[in-house]
């Protein structure tokens, strides 16, 4: 017999057996879908970070007191070692007459507090302080009236910036750009509204209002560490624009060559290097423990391919004897196996491709399918298959025709 009619006689086997082939393929597309599911959630959760949490745009960094750390110690030791960041301290990196690579630098302080407009008043809020130029380095964008400006910041003004979320909470039918609502207690006039940033992990990242920050300042203290917000002249230069703050810090904090720096320096890549540290283990094991699950399909597969060979065992007798090879029986079966579970992994690829669209539909986490890993599970699929099949199929090439025909 060809290849051709041996295949076409273990495809035939398998419509003939409609009902054990679809439970054969539930094992390969339960695995399959589990796998890609994992491999989703890990897919979208880091682009979701990058995008979210890790994205101080392309060509920004944060300069604060304290850096990363891994340990409540470690950010205790760091408090307490590091000098406090100060407005002096953004001043020299502009003011820098070696800056070459540093475009710009913003400051900015924050705490908690509360708004109120009339009888109705928000709660855990968040109040910065910034500096007129945050607004050219920051995420935000202006989308009504206009952002705090140098003579708000020079004069103290009792303005305020607010997010899209207390313009939707305090103001859900009226323009409230000169409208008055109280921060901390304090009356200050409304000057602009920010688009929408949406939420993080779940958390909506609108509640806040900005104000400028000596007047944050004048409010609530001067002898707190700012953070600081440095943009690169492009992306390219961003490594030779930590460079040249770091050495402006350094000669402002007298530290020696050999000594550690004693400020944190905050980039976007440090955000996801810190991500893999603290992630990277648990989503390989994660999609480790998901594989067990593909195994346990070629299981299923080999089971059910060993049942078939028993089942069939005068059918191949009859094969033989009239002049099957060995190789045509090893090939019947094994093109039983194989396609079990291509169809099993093509069935699991979609359902897990499906499911993750519609949870982007109903959430803002994106879930996508990387084409490495759809080509990667179809490849696993067919090696499974061969696996699982190349044991049944050499057991029934071996049978000997004569015993075979005598089989009931």
């Amino acid at each position: 017999m060809n290849v051709a009619e041996t295949t076409r006689v273990g495809l035939d086997a398998i419509w003939a057996h409609k009902l054990r082939s679809f439970l054969t393929l539930l094992g390969i597309i339960i695995g399959v879908a589990t796998v890609i599911a994992v491999v989703m959630m890990v897919e979208g959760f880091n682009t979701y970070f990058n995008e979210k949490v890790a994205d101080l745009g392309s060509n920004a960094f944060v300069i604060r007191k304290v850096g990363f750390v891994t340990s409540m110690e470690e950010m205790f030791e760091q408090n307490r070692k590091n000098k406090n960041v100060t407005l002096d301290d953004m001043e020299a990196i502009i003011n820098n007459p070696r800056r070459q690579f540093v475009l710009e630098a913003a400051a900015r302080l924050s705490s908690g507090g509360e708004l109120k407009y009339g009888s109705q008043t928000l709660t855990d809020i968040t109040i910065e302080g910034v500096s007129h130029n945050m607004v050219d380095i920051d995420q935000v964008k202006v989308a009504e009236g206009r952002y705090i400006s140098q003579e708000d910041e020079q004069r103290r003004r009792y303005v305020c910036f607010i997010g899209s979320n207390v313009e939707r909470e305090l103001f859900p039918s009226i323009d409230p750009i000169d409208r008055e609502l109280k921060v901390a207690g304090l009356p200050f006039r409304v000057i602009g509204v920010a688009e929408e940033l949406g939420t993080v992990m779940g958390q909506p990242q609108d509640n806040y209002v900005n104000i400028p920050i000596s007047t944050y300042m004048k409010i609530f203290g001067s002898r707190r560490s700012i953070s600081i917000r440095v943009a690169a002249i492009n992306g390219d230069a961003i490594s030779h624009a930590i460079d040249e703050v770091r050495v402006v810090l350094r000669n402002r904090r007298h530290l020696k060559y050999a000594a550690e720096d004693n400020f944190g320096i905050i980039t976007s890549d440090s955000l996801k290097e810190f991500r893999d540290s603290a992630l990277g283990t648990i989503q390989l094991v994660s999609v480790g423990v998901a594989s067990i699950a593909l195994i346990v399909g070629g299981i299923v597969v080999m089971n059910i391919m060993l049942v078939s060979v028993t089942e069939r065992t005068r059918e191949i007798g009859i094969r033989k004897s009239m002049g099957a090879r060995r190789a045509d029986i090893l090939w019947q079966f094994l093109v039983e196996s194989v396609t079990l579970a291509l169809l099993g992994g093509a069935i699991g690829i979609g359902l897990a491709y499906s499911g993750g669209k519609i949870v982007s539909y109903f959430t803002d986490f994106l879930l996508v399918l990387p084409l490495g890993w759809t080509i990667a599970a179809t490849v696993v699929s067919a090696a499974v298959g061969l696996f699982s099949g190349v044991y049944p199929a050499y057991k029934a090439a071996g049978l000997d025709p004569v015993e075979a025909l005598r089989s009931e």
